[in-house]
Parts: C-alpha cells; sequence; structure tokens
C-alpha cells in the first residue's frame, strides 16, 4: 500500500545559513578549490566542485574551455560526434582534465562513448544520464560501463534517495546526481507527480553516500547565487546559471542557466548580487528589476525582422512582467556571458 511519508521536507528557499565568526577579511579570499579520490575509479581530481551540466545548449566545448580556465568542469552534451571531439582535443587539450563524455543507457550509446574514450583517452570521466535512474536496466548499465572502463569515474543519476545512492555507488558509480524535477523548466513534478524536495534529497543522499566514500551533485533547484551557497554548505553539486552547470564535493551542486544568447553584444537588463559592480558594471538595480516591465534594448534591432519581433514581445511576456518574475527553482532571467559569472 502506498503510504505518506508526513517527514520535514525542505527546498532551499526553505533555509538559510547562520552565520558564524571568521578569520577571513573578504569573501574575495574564500578558496573553493577542493582535491577529491573517487571510491571506484581511485582517481583524484583538484578544481572548483562547479559543474556544467550535459544540456545541450550549455554542455559545450566552448562553455568548457572557459570553465576549464578556472579550473572548474564541464558535463559535455551527448551530441557531439566523434569528429567533433577530435577536434575539440586537437585545439584544447589543456581541457580534456576537466570535462566528461556524456551517455545514455542504450546499446548506440555504449558504443559511441566508447569511440569517444578510445579516440581521446585523456578523458578520464563519464556522465550516465537517464531520465529515471530507479530502473533496473540503468543500474546494470552501470554496472557493465565500469567493467568496461575500471579507471574512468563515472557520474550516475539522475535519484533522490537513500538507498538508490547506495545501489549505484556499488553498482560502480563514483559521484550521484540527485534531483528529480527540480528545475524550472524540468515537466517530471507536473506531468508524472514524482519528485522530492531539493535541500533534503541532497542532506540525506549525501549522508548515503559519504558512509560509502561516495560523491554526490545536487542537479538543479537553485534560484539565485545564496542557494549555491547553501548546496555547498550541504555537500552537493550544482546545474545552470553560469549559463548550466553543477558542482560535486562529499556533496557538491549543478549550475543550470538560462541564457537565450541572441548575441553577445546586445544590451541586457540584469539583476544580480547586490555589490557595487555589479550595479554600475549592468546598469541595473533593484527597482529595475521589480519594475512592470523591462525592455531588453533592443527595439531597433529586433524591429529589422517580424521573426525576431514577435520573438521580443514573446520574450517580455514570459520573463519580464512583474507576475512572471517569481521565478521557480532553477531558473534565472537573462544572462551576462559565463567568464563574467565566474570572474565576479
Amino acid at each position: 500500500m502506498p503510504r505518506i511519508d508526513a517527514d520535514l521536507k525542505l527546498d532551499f528557499k526553505d533555509v538559510l545559513l547562520r552565520p558564524k565568526r571568521s578569520s577571513l577579511k573578504s569573501r574575495a579570499e574564500v578558496d573553493l578549490e577542493r582535491t577529491f579520490t573517487f571510491r571506484n575509479s581511485k582517481q583524484t581530481y583538484s578544481g572548483i566542485p562547479i559543474i556544467v551540466a550535459n544540456m545541450d545548449t550549455v554542455g559545450t566545448f566552448e562553455m568548457a574551455v572557459v570553465m576549464s580556465q578556472h579550473s572548474m568542469f564541464t558535463a559535455i552534451h551527448k551530441h557531439y560526434t566523434l569528429d567533433d571531439w577530435k577536434l575539440f582535443a586537437a585545439n584544447h587539450p589543456e581541457c580534456l582534465q576537466h570535462v566528461a563524455v556524456s551517455s545514455g543507457s542504450g546499446k548506440n550509446d555504449l558504443e559511441k562513448m566508447s569511440s569517444i574514450l578510445e579516440a581521446v583517452p585523456q578523458v578520464k570521466f563519464i556522465c550516465l544520464d537517464v531520465a529515471n535512474g530507479y530502473s533496473e536496466h540503468f543500474v546494470e548499465f552501470v554496472k557493465l560501463v565500469r567493467a568496461k572502463f575500471p579507471e574512468h569515474t563515472i557520474m550516475a543519476g539522475n535519484v533522490v534517495t537513500g538507498e538508490m545512492v547506495e545501489e549505484l555507488i556499488l553498482s560502480g558509480a563514483d559521484i550521484i546526481k540527485v534531483g528529480v524535477g527540480p528545475g524550472s523548466v524540468c515537466t517530471t513534478r507536473t506531468k508524472t507527480g514524482v519528485g522530492y524536495p531539493q535541500l533534503s534529497a541532497v542532506i540525506e543522499c549525501a549522508d548515503s553516500a559519504h558512509g560509502l566514500k561516495g560523491h554526490i551533485i545536487s542537479d538543479g533547484g537553485c534560484t539565485c547565487p545564496g542557494d549555491v551557497a547553501k548546496a555547498f554548505g550541504k555537500g552537493l553539486q550544482r546545474g545552470r546559471e553560469l549559463p548550466e552547470a553543477g558542482a560535486w564535493g562529499r556533496s557538491g551542486p549543478i549550475l543550470s542557466f538560462l541564457s537565450l544568447d541572441f548575441s553577445p553584444s546586445w544590451p541586457q537588463s540584469w539583476y544580480h548580487l547586490s555589490s557595487g559592480w555589479w550595479q554600475s558594471r549592468l546598469g541595473g538595480a533593484r527597482d529595475r528589476w521589480r519594475g512592470s516591465i523591462l525592455r531588453l534594448g533592443v527595439g531597433e534591432v529586433l524591429a529589422q525582422e517580424s521573426r525576431l519581433r514577435r520573438l521580443r514581445l514573446h520574450v517580455e511576456e514570459v520573463f519580464f512582467r512583474s507576475d512572471a518574475r517569481k521565478l521557480q527553482e532553477g531558473r534565472a532571467s537573462f544572462s551576462p556571458g559565463a567568464e563574467e559569472h565566474i570572474s565576479h
């Protein structure tokens, strides 16, 4: 018989970090770089545990180049061809230690991933990504990949409960992606009724993973920089705010970004951190963010073609009316480039 779990479950919005005395003079002194040793691959990785998610719009080679310059990680989407990978490896060998090859759980997926890893042996990370991490087929697939690639670090998911975290780690995964439906554009919860409040999922799954010397990634659900800090505080990894991303630790976060990148030169209205740098650099202020409607400042450009004019009106209607600014988990407004996000 189904039963209702009456225990209190939390999202990031439900908690705050209590401040404590610190010896640091400035937040600029905070060092997020860590060294991780993985349970099954026995490999070691050093870097900042923020990962760009393997979405086709953000888990790109271009993003990997930027992220690797800051010792951050990118899970490359699975739609690149073998030739694409060979070209990327030839042009950017310095990035290869900071990327993962993504794959589904089908036979063709395994064959393609195997071809890429054979052609680019410097890549030591694999990201196994399926819609339902609870299927027996997926568990068997993780075992198969572990047997085939014993020295590669495997990320696998997504799940939200401790028993499945343990199952996947014992099957050969090193890092478990945690999150079902927390992202604003994910329809899993609305279409299937399946999900779990993200912060509670992270806390519980981290506990299960750490007991086996495994790691987790918190995938989705971050609506602001503060949520990322909470994710780090609870030991996760994050996804798309640097236009899409993630992170790991003994738990860590994945970052996701909503980024309609029409052109990097177009002026954009953006409200980010409360620092003076962002306020002056991007010309925004809190009152502009809270205005009834924000313009992109590109009317003259968009007016050149009716298709883009219709797109502008649609974007304004969906994203910029005040009653639509109450963003759900994981969704950000228009974003500057990844480099500006990382540096500031």
